[in-house]
């Protein structure tokens, strides 16, 4: 059982056994009939997970590895806010697209936007990639994509808004905030977002020289859709197993010089989600 798989099981059970019901109050997702969208909430999660034993991906349900890579070079890689540029994936944002193509300024536009240090003009990636290689006991290593000036422009405001880095004796550690997460879906442990940024920790320790340490997933707003409670039970019901093994091509040594790839999830067994389930939006 991995340990993605551990803190899925812990977390769905507290929600369904002592969660909070938001049903008496004013929410502003809806689902595609327009009726409100309820959940069964809790005020922070927080998964540790040690990448140098094992790469956390669920197998109570199957994760779409392939997806994830595509996004994270969309996001990190291309910066790109347009739609169109996520190939195959292109689906899964289309719910948010706007007429010009993109999704406004969220994500991969504010990963792009340029500002001023004392050793240059760089944009966030290229800051962070600086500073792990340069200045690897700075306690200023941030990235965010929360940014107030822009939320008005924003087709979605960012749910995984701001990652934390950390150097220690030679690892690479990152702390991971969400701001809302949906437990059936992207915030599951183990599931779309730990995922992703897992990968990122692997693909910048491999460019800056160091090993994989911890990556920190704390979820501010933890929740179950009134809708997805059969599903998310249908899911604590399914077989574990062992965690999968993430490969990542070794001859690259520029974090621009990825593609699909050169990642690979190795013994990956898991089961497929047989209960369809709504998007809220």
């Amino acid at each position: 059982m991995s340990v993605a798989d551990q803190y899925f099981k812990k977390e769905a059970n507290e929600l369904l056994t002592n969660g909070f019901n938001d049903e008496a109050y004013e929410v502003r997702p809806k689902w595609p009939d327009g009726t409100p969208a309820h959940t069964i909430k809790s005020f922070c999660a927080i998964r540790r997970y040690d990448l140098s034993k094992e790469f956390p991906a669920l197998t109570l349900r199957t994760q779409a590895f392939k997806g994830v890579v595509r996004e994270l070079l969309w996001m990190w890689q291309k910066k790109s806010n347009v739609v169109d540029e996520l190939g195959k994936s292109a689906s899964i944002w289309r719910a948010w697209e706007r007429s010009d193509g993109t999704i406004g300024r969220t994500y991969g536009y504010q990963l792009g936007k340029k500002s001023k240090y004392s050793y240059g003009e760089l944009d966030q990636v290229d800051n962070l990639i600086y500073l792990l290689k340069n200045k690897p006991m700075d306690r200023r290593m941030i990235v965010t994509m929360w940014c107030p000036e822009d939320l008005h422009d924003m087709a979605l405001p960012p749910c995984v808004y701001e990652s934390l880095w950390d150097v220690t004796d030679g690892k690479l550690n990152c702390t991971l905030i969400q701001r809302s997460g949906d437990v059936l879906a992207a915030a599951a442990s183990g599931g779309w977002d730990t995922m992703e940024y897992a990968i990122l920790v692997h693909m910048l320790a491999q460019v800056c020289g160091y090993e994989v340490g911890e990556l920190v997933h704390i979820v501010h707003n933890l929740h179950i859709y009134d809708r997805h409670v059969d599903a998310v039970k249908e899911v604590m019901q399914n077989p574990e197993y062992p965690a999968p093994t993430l490969w990542l091509n070794p001859e690259v040594k520029d974090f621009y010089a990825f593609t699909e790839d050169d990642f690979r999830l190795d013994n990956y067994q898991s089961t497929k989600l047989t209960t369809k389930f709504e998007v809220a939006e």
